[in-house]
């Protein structure tokens, strides 16, 4: 099991999301305010905060100006202590006490570099990021268990 290591928003698409201690899951539309909801397969995008701290590590050995934290790639929620990587098309997530996740698409396809990748050099989420639909929603917070259901 897994939690939830960071919860992250945006009003637009190609910018950093902010950090908030909770959010909302709608069922079959995403995080309540969040540019993405809203899209078919990319409702609710994830990616492993142990990816996170290495992009930590190689923008400090490269001095780079940029402040890599969760949310910097976009991604709605930054988890810890579950193996991404591993899941499969078709698999679910309890998210905190109520929603439910199915894991939609693994990776995206970056057709030109976004804001981000400019701003840090690198993006992790074509490689690394998942996404889930939403079918259950709810109210999640930071802390709360993510794990395979």
């Amino acid at each position: 099991m897994g939690k939830i290591f960071s919860i992250n928003f945006s009003a637009a698409k190609g910018v950093p999301k902010e950090q908030a201690q909770k959010a909302v899951l709608v069922k079959h539309h995403g995080i309540k305010d969040d540019a993405h909801a809203g899209t078919q397969l990319r409702q609710v995008s994830l990616l492993p905060m142990e990816s996170v701290r290495g992009q930590i590590a190689a923008a400090a050995a490269k001095n780079a100006s940029v402040q890599i934290r969760p949310g910097i790639y976009a991604e709605n929620l930054t988890t810890e202590g579950i193996d991404l990587a591993a899941l499969k098309l078709g698999d679910k997530l309890r998210v905190g006490k109520t929603a439910v996740l199915q894991i939609s698409k693994i990776g995206k396809e970056c057709h030109k570099h976004c804001a981000i990748y400019h701003q840090v050099g690198d993006c992790i989420m074509p490689r690394e990021g998942i996404f889930g639909e939403v079918l259950e929603g709810g109210e999640i917070a930071v802390g709360d268990p993510i794990e395979l259901y």
